[in-house]
């Protein structure tokens, strides 16, 4: 009982991190395939809960700490200004609801959810978001982990008895 607990902790805690390690830790740890999705959606939507109600306290408070401010948007170096831009016109044309389809995918939980607190989507809004996707996305990459290493050992075991 203490091993499987311990197993699905862990599995929780890396999900918080980078989502697609829920998946991937679950199968390693030899988790069931509904036990691991449960897990990995947990872990996301804590890091989503924490970072949409203390993500204004981080972004005024915490994080000017780390980083320099720029006298204005004009000094920003071009880089950061062409991302930054990217971001806002993808934000304009998706939404919310294109920031939580790339969360668990592309982005962090982290990551996505501070974009969308920054660009000031509604809490609540952000947390429905973030599990429909986080929901989605584990069905879809917890199953294709198990059935997709599943069938790369039959395949790997029919080739070597030939």
């Amino acid at each position: 009982m203490w091993e499987v607990i311990l197993k699905a902790f862990s599995v929780y805690i890396s999900s918080t991190l980078k989502f697609i390690f829920g998946p991937l830790g679950g199968k390693a740890a030899g988790l069931n395939i509904f036990l691991t999705i449960l897990v990995t959606i947990a872990g996301m939507m804590t890091s989503v809960t924490a970072i949409a109600y203390f993500g204004d306290f981080l972004r005024n408070r915490v994080f000017p700490i780390f980083k320099r401010k720029p006298a204005s948007d004009a000094t920003l170096n071009e880089e950061e200004n062409r991302k930054r831009l990217k971001w806002k016109a993808f934000y304009r044309k998706y939404g919310l609801g294109g920031i939580a389809f790339l969360t668990p995918v592309i982005l962090t939980p982290i990551g996505g959810t501070l974009l969308a607190v920054g660009f000031g989507s509604p809490r609540h809004k952000i947390l429905v978001y973030m599990l429909i996707s986080a929901v989605c996305w584990a069905v879809i990459l917890t199953f294709s982990v198990y059935l997709g290493y599943d069938w790369i050992v039959n395949q790997a075991r029919r080739f070597s008895n030939v």
